[in-house]
């Protein structure tokens, strides 16, 4: 992966009074070929958990029977724009925490774990997710409670975010989700389903793309989300302090590999991503204020008094509700 272009410094603003409180993460930007698309266009941005100026938009998914694994919460809502590419094009996603700038710390160092891009074919059906790239443990660390090198931390977060991948040769004409994930899996040495205060921590989060052209490549049956992933799979639940050099003090049943969870990566994806220099970022760099949120399914809406604070003024329950064909979105989608 490559640093970005430092204009991006010329389109940074000052930080928002919006303050997040978790270093999670999720994506701010697509790239093609090294063009910005725009700052949270085509991506279906998860919910806010609070009200401002507390919740934050980037919770990790841990219930792995949740229909949140898919594209996280409010994953089923269309957005309004939906990003044109290629076969071929290459593709980077603006993966952030607080603020869409190279000051951003992206997700905090503690979350090692792998990151993975999938597409599938929107809506998605059974089987419909099919793994494009994939990068997990690629360097062993120095000794005991010493994690190695991981996609997440060592990569992503070390450039700023970006994670590069391409849009797979001669792909059939249509529209598509990328569904693109970080895993942290620092509290991954219990199983959530047995402790729910801890567990792997998943950060899907999909775009909607159109491809373009004459390809007559279709995707091959895949896996479907929820249902890829199980409680007991060696790449979901493992010890990350396993992942060292020498012996480490911790029960290990294999200190040297790692399994990225879900499939293997389909034959028809490119063996490699070409790295690309970046153009600067169009959009804004910060996240405004938010007047909706979602906890525990329930959807609150407010308006702001005098002082800024939120005073809520209705709820509702959110279900997500995924179609089965698909309509091109024509206005922004509401809770």
């Amino acid at each position: 992966m490559k640093f970005r272009s430092q204009t991006i410094l010329a389109a940074a603003v000052a930080v928002s009074n919006v303050s997040v409180v978790q270093a999670h993460v999720f994506i701010w930007g697509v790239f093609v070929n090294g063009v910005d698309q725009g700052t949270f266009n085509g991506i279906r941005t998860p919910a806010y958990n609070g009200p401002p100026p507390r919740g934050y938009s980037n919770s990790p998914v841990k219930d792995l029977n949740s229909i949140d694994m898919r594209c996280n919460v409010l994953g089923d809502k269309q957005v309004p724009h939906t990003i044109k590419v290629a076969p071929g094009d290459n593709i980077t996603l603006d993966w952030h925490h607080n603020n869409r700038t190279i000051a951003d710390d992206v997700i905090d160092f503690s979350h090692h774990g792998p990151a993975l891009v999938y597409l599938t074919p929107d809506p998605p059906t059974e089987n419909s997710f099919v793994k494009i790239w994939e990068k997990g443990l690629y360097e062993l660390g120095p000794g005991p409670f010493t994690p190695g090198k991981w996609a997440t931390t060592w990569d992503i977060k070390a450039n700023n975010g970006l994670m590069n991948f391409r849009i797979p040769a001669n792909l059939k004409a249509g529209f598509y989700l990328i569904r693109a994930e970080m895993v942290g899996l620092h509290e991954a040495d219990a199983r959530f389903d047995q402790n729910s205060w801890r567990g792997a921590q998943f950060y899907p989060n999909c775009v909607q793309i159109e491809v373009v052209g004459d390809g007559n490549v279709e995707l091959p049956e895949g896996v479907s989300f929820p249902g890829a992933y199980k409680y007991d799979d060696p790449g979901v639940h493992y010890n990350i302090y396993c992942s060292t050099e020498r012996a480490p003090l911790v029960p290990c049943t294999d200190a040297s590999t790692y399994k990225i969870p879900g499939p293997t990566v389909w034959s028809g994806a490119w063996p490699e991503t070409t790295q690309v220099a970046l153009g600067p970022v169009t959009g804004p760099t910060t996240a405004t204020r938010w007047s909706s949120w979602i906890q525990q399914s329930v959807v609150t809406t407010a308006t702001f008094n005098q002082a800024g604070s939120p005073v809520p003024v209705a709820t509702s329950r959110y279900m997500a509700s995924w179609s089965l064909a698909y309509a091109a979105p024509t206005a922004p989608s509401a809770l």
